[in-house]
């Protein structure tokens, strides 16, 4: 990931927008909100993602677009126009009953992926010095050294 520093959340915040965006992530997020709505616009979607993203990387509206037209092409959301309002026509989307199957999927995938990471970060904590305790020792090293002279 390097030393990037992220537009959003500024210098030492340990992100995920580093990393670029993680676009498969949104599928999982579109199928939740659609499940919890009942159905939505793009626009309604769009604002919602945010609070239920599952990354710090933005979600751009593209990326949303092209997940909600994915996910109808394999038949787990249905859209239609809806024109009887005033103003422009405007897709409304629904999650199917496949989808909330593929929901259920998701689940159980990042339900892995969770204890995956878990175990990940344990191995890399018990592999890393304590912060407190490196400092006492470079503490011990700095005496020691100042004692020989």
């Amino acid at each position: 990931m390097g030393k990037k520093m992220c537009q959003r959340h500024g210098e030492g915040y340990p992100c995920t927008c580093a990393m670029g965006n993680l676009y498969r992530f949104v599928e999982p997020v579109v199928l939740l909100l659609l499940k919890k709505k009942g159905h939505s616009y793009g626009y309604d979607l769009a604002g919602d993602l945010r609070e239920h993203a599952l990354t710090d990387a933005e979600i751009e509206r593209a990326a949303l677009y092209r997940t909600l037209r994915q996910l109808e092409m394999n038949g787990n959301v249905s859209s239609e126009w809806e024109t009887d309002q005033s103003g422009p026509a405007r897709r409304v989307y629904k999650l199917t009953m496949q989808g909330e199957r593929h929901l259920e999927e998701w689940a159980t995938v990042l339900g892995h992926m969770s204890r995956s990471m878990a175990r990940f970060v344990k191995k890399v904590a018990a592999s890393t010095p304590a912060k407190g305790a490196s400092k006492a020792k470079d503490t011990k090293l700095v005496r020691r050294a100042g004692a020989r002279q």
